[in-house]
């Protein structure tokens, strides 16, 4: 899945990152890199300490010791002028939208773009108009407020939104939560459309087994303090940890597995004929 070009330059690096809540010690030492152009995903049961891994990446949490290089940004030794700056090279898409009710979506997208550049009115909402089309939603959309959305609807706005600055790195919290199957499935080839058209890192928690499936070059594992396993679906499959194997073992993580090597067989049988 990976763009060969870019497979050894480095987005994200983390290393020996610790980090505490009172006497809970949420990441014990974790060390992480993730590749330009590649889809990564964060996986691991509840209180494993992947959301605050996020919100340490994005800034909104710093850790108690280590280091997080983002876009060889060291995130400790910004100042604000610099984290404003890194900020703008990067795009959130937040669990729950994150959209302001007050604001329609059109103006919700242009609003990164009225905040951190000096772009005409006119220019703003052509670009807005852009990236709610790229995100694969209707012009009539953009005059609509966030209360009247779906929840498919509300993802791709809100990752519309995310894209607003033209990101080199992109992260997803949860972006298939609370959807049908074939919304989510609309999210999935979306993320590997916006990967393979503008070669975005991509960084995203999910629970959702087949996203994991379908596009996630590598995923990490996060359980007891520590990194479990980094690999892909298939290489994970492999390992005998107990914090891998229940992504595997269950049902649902059975029935995601079976379902991608269908889609594999389908391709494989392409090809042939």
């Amino acid at each position: 899945m990976q763009n060969e070009i870019n497979a050894d330059a480095s987005a994200i690096e983390i290393n020996k990152l610790t980090t505490r809540f009172g006497a809970h010690l949420v990441h014990d030492e974790i060390d992480l890199t993730v590749r330009r152009a590649e889809i990564f995903a964060l996986i691991g049961g509840s209180g494993s300490g992947k959301s605050t891994l996020l919100r340490e990446m994005i800034l909104l949490h710093r850790p108690d010791a280590g280091s997080i290089r983002i876009l060889e940004a060291d995130l400790a030794t910004l100042d604000d002028d610099a984290a404003l700056a890194l900020r703008q090279r990067w795009g959130v898409m937040f669990q729950h939208g994150g959209l302001f009710g007050a604001l329609t979506v059109q103006e919700n997208i242009g609003l990164p773009l009225r905040e951190h550049t000096a772009l005409a009115d006119g220019l703003i909402d052509e670009i807005a108009a852009w990236k709610l089309e790229l995100a694969g939603l209707a012009p009539a959309v953009g005059a609509q407020y966030p209360s009247e959305l779906s929840g498919g609807m509300m993802k791709r706005a809100s990752l519309a939104r995310a894209l607003a600055l033209d990101p080199e790195l992109l992260f997803l919290d949860e972006p298939t939560a609370g959807l049908d199957p074939e919304s989510a499935a609309g999210v999935d080839e979306l993320v590997l459309k916006l990967r393979d058209l503008f070669g975005l890192t991509i960084v995203m928690i999910t629970h959702d087994l087949d996203l994991l499936w379908q596009v996630a070059d590598r995923v990490a594992v996060l359980a007891d303090g520590k990194v479990q396993g980094v690999g892909s679906m298939a290489e994970l499959a492999e390992m005998d940890q107990p914090a891998i194997r229940k992504f595997f073992d269950g049902a649902r993580g059975r029935a995601a597995s079976q379902s991608m090597n269908a889609v594999e067989k389908d391709k494989a049988k392409l090809n042939h004929e």
